[in-house]
This record gives C-alpha cells, structure tokens and sequence, in this order.
C-alpha cells in the first residue's frame, strides 16, 4: 500500500460532514475565533492534513457550518393540508430565528454570505423559501423582489438582535430583573425629549422576545397584503 492510498482511506474515514459538525460544535463553544484547524484536529483526533484534504480552508468550512445549519433551519416539510403562505412563511422564520438563538455566530456569518456571496448556496436558499410564500400570496410580481427582501432582512436582523440580547442574560443576571432595571430608567428620561419612549417603557419591561418577533413578521405580512390590493 503506497503512502498516497494509506492517507486516501484515512481521509474517507473522516468524512466531510463529521468534519463540519466537530466545526459547529466548537463555533458554539468558542466563536470564530475558537475555530481554528490545529484545535479541530485535535477534536477530530487528526492531523490538520486529513481535515484540509476535504476543507481547504477556514472560510470554505465556515461557509460549509453555515450552509449545513440553514439547510437544517429551512427543513420545513412540504405545505399541509390547509397551510396558508403566512403560516409557511412563519415557519420558515421561526426556524430561522431558532437557528440564530442556539447558535450565536451564525447570524454574523448569515449577514456576511449574503453581502459577499449572493450567489452562493445560503442567499437563494432563504430567498427561496420566503419568496415562494410571498409569490402565493398574490402579490404582484414587480413587487416580489421588495417584499421578500425587506422580510428577509427583518427575520436575519430581528432573530440576530434578539440572540445578542439573550447572551446578556447569563447566569448571573436575572431577564426580569435586568429589563425592570431598564424600563424604569426610560420612564426617568426627560419627559419632553423622550416623550415616546417613556410611553412604551411598560412594553419594555414585559415584552417576550419570540412574540415581538413573530408580530414583527405579522407587521410585514400586513405591508404586503396592502401591495397585494393596490
């Protein structure tokens, strides 16, 4: 056996998809920045030669975490019986934002895909999957690019805010606690320069993240159903 066909079928053994799942884990764990080949290989109890025979470097295998999560994010299942396009629609977004929540650098790596590779897997991906509900819902095709961005870029951006909030809260700081702290402190501010947002402080202080989110998609769909009638 030559050393070429020895190293063939240990890198077989090491499958490319067990490659990137050992890569999520340790992007959960310790970021980007953990996410290095020397500290993969020695989660993968390899050398860093086996990993970039299927990887060929930090960014393709970023990309490749990406992608495997969306996949996973947008694995909705065709439309049941009775399904409407906001019901799909909301589905996709809340697979979406749940994605995000449980893994925090994915919303920056979703932001970076979609501003320097538009033409890759993950943009046409999402875009698809929010497109072809807003197409369903009759709104008028030279409205059909507008209306999906806008609701794409609120799912990314709202599900990314609200998991950067959500890492505030760790174990030493209480949600409540610290959203009481917060709303009071707006109550205080100057009555005629934040007449609004004292307004909105009780809001504040009892908001639950996921249904603020979920009326945001709904504050959305509402725009288009007025595109729809025009």
């Amino acid at each position: 056996m030559t050393p070429r066909t020895r190293t063939r079928r240990r890198t077989e053994a090491l499958s490319r998809e067990r490659i990137v799942e050992e890569a999520v884990e340790l992007l959960d764990a310790d970021g980007e920045g953990g996410l290095t080949f020397r500290a993969l290989s020695e989660r993968l109890a390899t050398g860093p030669g086996a990993i970039y025979w299927h990887v060929t470097n930090k960014d393709e295998l970023l990309a490749a975490a990406t992608d495997a999560l969306v996949t996973v994010a947008l694995t909705v299942g065709p439309p049941a019986a009775g399904e409407s396009p906001e019901d799909r629609i909301r589905a996709v977004a809340l697979g979406l934002y749940d994605a995000i929540d449980h893994h925090p650098w994915l919303g920056a790596q979703l932001s970076a895909q979609i501003s320097r590779s538009p033409s890759g897997t993950v943009t046409p991906r999402i875009f698809e999957s929010l497109g072809q509900p807003i197409r369903a819902l009759g709104v008028p095709e030279s409205s059909w690019f507008t209306a999906t961005s806008a609701l794409m870029y609120y799912v990314l951006g709202a599900a990314r805010q609200n998991a950067a909030n959500a890492r505030t809260f760790g174990p030493d700081v209480d949600r409540a606690r610290f959203l009481d702290a917060a709303s009071s402190d707006w109550e205080a501010l100057d009555p005629d320069e934040y007449p609004f947002t004292r307004a909105v402080a009780d809001q504040l202080r009892d908001h639950d993240d996921r249904e603020q989110f979920l009326a945001g998609v709904a504050l959305i769909l509402a725009g288009v159903g007025q595109a729809r009638r025009a």
